[in-house]
């Protein structure tokens, strides 16, 4: 998981206004001044291999995907939606590239 955190940092870091900040373990990902990711650098959000991204609003369509899809759970931190996706493989990696994408959008609207 480690790779895998430290190639998803290189990749959302190219994106306009994102920084990093150590944060409890994690990396957090942030648009300006608003968090929208937690990568995992000494442990896990839920498992060792689990992340974390946050979508504030969320449509009908996101909310059934986000539903289907198996990797992904939401926990509630600190009155805020948040949920967690279980990396197993590099194939996993185009999908969790989507949903930070899509929380990175989404905190650019707050």
């Amino acid at each position: 998981m480690k790779a895998w955190s430290a190639a998803l940092v290189d990749q959302v870091t190219g994106w306009p206004h994102v920084s990093t900040r150590a944060f409890f373990g994690f990396t957090a990902l942030y648009r300006e001044k608003s968090m929208f990711g937690l990568l995992p650098r000494t442990r896990g959000m839920r498992t060792a291999n689990s992340l974390a991204f946050k979508l504030e609003a969320k449509t009908t369509a996101v909310l059934a995907r986000l539903d289907k899809d198996p990797r992904i759970a939401s926990t509630q931190l600190q009155k805020t939606r948040w949920f967690t996706f279980e990396v197993s493989s590099n194939a996993d990696l185009h999908d969790v590239v989507h949903w930070l994408g899509q929380a990175y959008e989404a905190a650019g609207r707050t």
